[in-house]
């Protein structure tokens, strides 16, 4: 019987009273972890009073500044990122000692690792790269801010709506226990009737409403918006490889909400979509979920390979190489991606036919994927490299992701897929393929671009050991369960008898201690730099010696991004500019700027997308029916209100810009040499080598 009031909620629902009435080991993990919870929610608010930060915060949560939002989607990721590394280093630490047992239950064990897995795929790698696209590529494309600011909001507003509920779970009810695919056969109702399902299916739904529409937010503003001159084959890879992501956001995304629709209605209203009766088909669930599976992967990476792109260049003082072989490669592998799917089940029933097709696909998407590697090797074949944070982490890329990719070649052969799959080989593979392509690419990013949004450089020193940590530790969690793999081990196992894993088990467990020390220094180095933030300011915003728009304004750059919107008549108009000194030349008419107003659109939106999915998933139908209403009402208020829009005059751009370009004349600028030391402020004496 469910509650009118309350729905399935009660006292016992909430860890910490299990954990009183029925103490034991894995309750007491739990409710160290769900006491976090009130605990963090307490001291930043204590936070927050203590440094009267109420107002500037509020103004961040209303911003529909490009710039903000994705500043907010990445501190979300590196919050979510701190408990992924957690369970994940719980989970290796448990499997070390797991001989014969260890000291997690079967059922935390599986909840950990499903938890882990949708944590670091949906609310670490997407906020990231979405935060990072959204601060880069308006300003790459000599845009003032997206197409559609009021639906980024929203957009971040349903992100964090799902990443409320996937945290929530900690402290009330349990999560799903069937791993991130979600399986029906785990996570059907009669199979698993409680509430942890729930949480999976209704967290995914809504962010991935919210990942959708920023994928169409994001094609329009690239297709529409970009500067006069910027054609598509002058557009910085980066961008390039934006607009690809949104294409892919935009078809893969939809299949997952299906995914989560139709198992919702089997859950809720006993239909029969992916049962094995009444007309159901489990297949059906792994088709559609698969067909966002693997294009998932590609949205992943491919921002990280745009970071690769910019990088490298920037770095080695050089032009790109093979600007248009990369190009097409980008789009090859956007287009392959869709192709592959069924290489995720090669071993589930199809005939030799159809496995071998898909295991063909799987191969030819390596070919684009080793054009780009040798790009970016030829681009820095001959440069002056600077071995600065972000290339230690494309070094560390280079060795790492091309083992990941070999790897995944091996289990694109449908008979050795037969022999390897749900083992620790799939696993190796999976996080070869995913730290050092997207995690290393997403990091070296914020360390390339931290600049242009908060002013100041993070600090070198601090920079490296921090992307050194992540390169050992990654080696010592994750390349010994290619052996094991070899020798049996499953995927998911929370114990076993076999003596011979425990050496390499050992290993990976200290590993994973190894990446929560990487973590930890992420931790110190934006604590540090932001302690140092004066000496490491770069008010002329070019501290890396850049190629494209983006560092051809102030760091931090301005609300209106450009004083004037840029003419573009090259690949690389800012080191044209730098060329010709015409980078820093007065302007001699500036205009009135207008910028969309603040708004509480999207927090609205956010907070009823938590009401509702709360609701739904315990059974308060009266919180989800109003939330749901809510919601409506609230988009029909703001389509009936007229558009408020702040004009920035005139008069004011041209005092703060020409105040810039006046220090950028007058300043010596630093070389290269100089780059990592306080004498940096933002203006580069260019040391361009021609391209080879």
């Amino acid at each position: 019987m469910v509650d009118p009031l309350f729905g399935k909620l009660s006292w016992d629902s909430i860890i910490l009273v299990q954990e009183i009435e029925n103490p034991n080991l894995n309750l007491l993990i739990t409710s160290g972890a769900a006491v976090m919870i009130p605990v963090g929610g307490v001291l930043l608010i204590a936070l927050l009073w203590w440094l009267n930060w109420w107002k500037p915060l509020l103004g961040w949560l209303t911003s529909v500044d490009h710039k903000k939002i994705g500043a907010m989607y990445i501190i979300f990721a590196v919050v979510m990122l701190f408990r992924g590394v957690v369970e994940g280093t719980l989970m290796r630490v448990h499997q070390a000692t797991a001989l014969n047992g260890g000291f997690l239950s079967s059922d935390h064990f599986n909840q950990l690792f499903t938890t882990h897995g949708t944590n670091m795929i949906f609310f670490v790698a997407m906020p990231f790269l979405i935060g990072l696209i959204n601060i880069v590529v308006p300003l790459q494309i000599g845009a003032r801010d997206v197409a559609f600011p009021r639906l980024n909001q929203i957009s971040l507003g349903l992100t964090g709506a799902g990443g409320f509920l996937i945290t929530i779970s900690l402290l009330i009810g349990e999560f799903a226990t069937g791993g991130w695919t979600g399986y029906p056969s785990y996570n059907g109702k009669l199979i698993n009737p409680g509430v942890g399902p729930d949480y999976w299916l209704i967290s995914l739904g809504i962010s991935g409403i919210g990942s959708t529409l920023t994928g169409v937010n994001f094609a329009v503003t690239i297709y529409k918006m970009r500067a006069k001159g910027m054609t598509f084959m002058r557009m910085p890879l980066f961008t390039w490889t934006a607009l690809c992501t949104s294409i892919l956001l935009i078809f893969a995304m939809p299949p997952l909400t299906a995914c989560c629709v139709m198992l919702g209605l089997d859950r809720y209203l006993d239909f029969h979509f992916f049962t094995n009766d009444m007309g159901g088909n489990l297949m059906n669930f792994i088709n559609l979920f698969w067909m966002f599976g693997h294009p998932e992967v590609y949205i992943l990476i491919l921002p990280a390979f745009g970071v690769m792109s910019e990088i490298s260049p920037t770095f080695s003082a050089k032009r790109l190489y093979g600007y248009t072989g990369l190009v097409a490669a980008t789009m090859c592998i956007a287009v392959v991606s869709f192709m592959v799917w069924l290489h995720h089940f090669f071993t589930m029933g199809q005939s030799a036919t159809v496995n071998a097709a898909f295991g063909i696909a799987t191969l030819l998407i390596g070919i684009p994927t080793g054009v780009k590697v040798y790009d970016w090797l030829a681009t820095l074949w001959g440069g002056r490299i600077r071995f600065t944070t972000p290339m230690i982490y494309l070094i560390g890329f280079f060795f790492l992701f091309v083992i990941g990719g070999l790897s995944g070649v091996i289990l694109a052969n449908p008979t050795l897929d037969y022999q390897l799959h749900n083992s620790l080989f799939l696993v190796a593979h999976f996080h070869n393929v995913i730290i050092p392509g997207v995690l290393f690419g997403i990091l070296a990013g914020i360390h390339y671009w931290f600049p242009k949004v908060f002013g100041f450089r993070l600090m070198e020193s601090y920079g490296k050991i921090t992307a050194v940590c992540w390169i050992i530790g990654f080696c010592l969690t994750f390349l010994p369960l290619y052996p094991l793999g070899m020798m049996g081990m499953t995927r998911r196992t929370v114990d076993y008898s076999d003596p011979a894993y425990v050496p390499l088990m050992m290993v990976s467990g200290a590993g994973a201690l190894f990446l929560s020390l990487a973590f930890t220094f992420i931790v110190i180095l934006f604590w540090r730099s932001i302690v140092n933030r004066k000496k490491l300011a770069i008010p002329m915003g070019d501290p890396w010696d850049g190629r494209t728009l983006e560092w051809w304004t102030p760091s931090p750059a301005p609300d209106w991004n450009f004083a004037i919107l840029p003419e573009v008549h090259s690949r690389d108009p800012f080191t044209e500019a730098k060329k010709d000194g015409t980078a820093y030349q007065p302007i001699e008419k500036y205009e009135d700027i207008e910028l969309p107003s603040t708004t509480y659109y999207g927090l609205i939106i956010g907070v009823l997308g938590c009401g509702l999915g709360f609701g739904l998933v315990w059974y308060i139908w009266w919180m989800a029916l109003a939330s749901f209403l809510g919601c409506v009402v609230t988009a029909m208020v703001y389509g009936f209100l007229p558009k408020k829009e702040i004009v920035i005059p005139a008069e004011e751009v041209r005092k703060v810009d020409e105040a810039w370009r006046a220090e950028a004349r007058e300043s010596q600028g630093v070389t290269r040499d100089d780059e990592s030391t306080e004498a940096n402020k933002g203006l580069a004496r260019p040391d361009a080598l021609p391209a080879v």
